[in-house]
Formats: structure tokens, C-alpha cells, sequence
């Protein structure tokens, strides 16, 4: 299964590289990856010379997951497994920890929370303008919703009813000093978005077939910009990282790595 490989290229780089953030990129290489494979208008050859201008685009906002990306080019043939493996050696690598995009399939360099929303946007209206019909994809945190740059994008993506947006939260109820409802409670988020003029859609963020179907039907019937309200898990898929705070930070020692290769 897809969902397996995914996690084990993502456990053993983080492994190898002693590299943390591994509860994030388990709770969003499965949108990521359905993205690429399942839904965008995307693949490698739009990169090769002159871009594409009639691609889709995926901007990963919650930057410090981009080895989650890293993995889904690489599977999806943007990316050689030689390239992937120079992920954060720390010998003139571009492959760190935040995306850059100088890497072919990356479209904007991410990692300042609440700045790739803001692209997006600019993505979307771009579009718009000149007409044509690609679709913008940005992924964002739950947690990074506390920057007010989020909610100018809202707003202004609101205005001008950019309906070729779709912005997928991933909503693990997790953020880097604990539980976002002890931080700034966003359980309301619905309907904020509701009454920002998005369509909100829920899904499983780890359900390939959900968010497929889900997704491409918001996409294809709206008159508005798309929310997507995915439900996730810090960690997914590894018993003993799941919803576990320490996971945003903490890297694998041997006994842990041996363990989580087990799922």
C-alpha cells in the first residue's frame, strides 16, 4: 500500500538525518500524495524547460512538513531516489527541511507560517487574469491559523470569489507548544470560514478515495474558494507517535526507529 511506503521513506530520512518533525509529515503525506497522484493536472515533464502554465499548483504552507513533499515527488517521478536521499545532509543539499523552489515540482520556497496562503492567493487571482484554468492547492495547520496574514488571504480570496482555490487544513489539533484549543481554540473554524464566503468541506484526511472524490467535486462545482476541514493525526500510522506532542520536535533513536518500522 501506497500509505506504507510513504511512511517508511519519511521514517528512515528522518532517521538517517536525526531530524525531527515526523508527527507532521505523517499527518499530511497522505493529502499530499492524493494530491499528486489523484487529483492535480501535474506531472513531471511540466517542468522540464519551458514550465507549464497550464498546471496545477501545490503550495505547502506548513513548510516544516516538506519532507512529506520531498517523498511524494519522488514517487511520483519528479524527484531521483539520489536527490532524496541528500535530504539534510548538510553538504549543499537543497532538499532541507523547509521546501525550495529550486526543486523541480516545488513552486514557492515555504516555511514562515501563514505566508503560504498568501501565495496562493496570489496564485489564484494570477490565474484569473490570465485566463487560465489551472487549479491552486495550498495545505496549511491548524496552529498556523493564528497568523493574521491567514485571514487577509481569507478575506481578500473571499472578495474576489476565487473559486480555483482550495485550501486543505490539517487539522491534527496539534501545534508546536501543545493542544491548539489551549492556545487559540479554533474549533469554531467552519464556521468562521462559513461566514468568510468559503465552501467547507470535511474529509478524512488519511482516506485516499474520501478526499479524492470529496475534493475533486468541491473543485469542479465551485463559485467560491474551497476550505477543506481534513481531520488528521499527528503522527498517523505509528502507534506510539500518534496525537503525541513530542513528535513535532523529537528525533528517533535506534530502539524507537525499529519500532515504528513496524507500524
Amino acid at each position: 500500500m501506497v500509505e506504507k511506503e510513504l511512511r517508511k521513506l519519511i521514517l528512515e530520512l528522518s532517521y538517517k538525518t536525526k531530524t525531527g518533525h515526523i508527527g507532521s509529515h505523517l499527518s499530511i503525506c497522505d493529502m499530499v500524495f492524493c494530491l499528486y497522484d489523484r487529483i492535480m493536472n501535474i506531472k513531471p515533464s511540466d517542468f522540464d524547460g519551458k514550465k507549464n502554465s497550464e498546471r496545477d499548483r501545490f503550495i505547502l504552507s506548513k513548510g516544516h512538513a516538506g519532507l512529506a513533499l520531498y517523498v511524494t515527488l519522488y514517487l511520483k517521478n519528479f524527484l531521483t531516489k539520489e536527490e532524496l536521499e541528500t535530504y539534510c545532509d548538510h553538504h549543499g543539499t537543497y532538499f532541507g527541511i523547509h521546501p525550495k523552489n529550486c526543486i523541480k515540482g516545488v513552486e514557492f520556497s515555504t516555511g514562515s507560517l501563514g505566508q503560504g496562503v498568501t501565495f496562493a492567493v496570489g496564485e489564484a487571482l494570477a490565474a484569473r487574469i490570465q485566463k487560465y484554468n489551472r487549479k491552486i492547492y495550498c495545505l496549511i495547520s491548524d496552529g498556523e491559523i493564528n497568523e493574521g496574514s491567514c485571514w487577509e488571504a481569507f478575506m481578500f480570496a473571499s472578495h474576489h470569489k476565487l473559486s480555483n482555490l482550495c485550501v486543505l487544513y490539517d487539522h491534527n489539533t496539534l501545534q508546536c507548544f501543545g493542544k491548539t484549543d489551549k492556545i487559540i481554540q479554533n474549533d469554531n473554524i467552519k464556521e468562521k470560514m462559513t461566514s468568510f464566503g468559503f465552501d467547507i468541506y470535511d474529509i478524512d484526511g488519511h482516506n485516499l478515495n474520501e478526499m479524492q472524490s470529496v475534493i475533486i467535486s468541491a473543485m469542479k462545482n465551485a463559485d467560491k474558494p474551497v476550505f477543506i476541514n481534513a481531520k488528521t493525526i499527528a503522527g498517523k500510522g505509528v502507534s506510539f507517535m500518534e496525537n503525541e506532542l513530542k513528535w513535532h520536535y523529537k528525533f528517533m533513536i535506534e530502539e524507537e526507529y525499529n519500532l515504528a518500522l513496524g507500524f
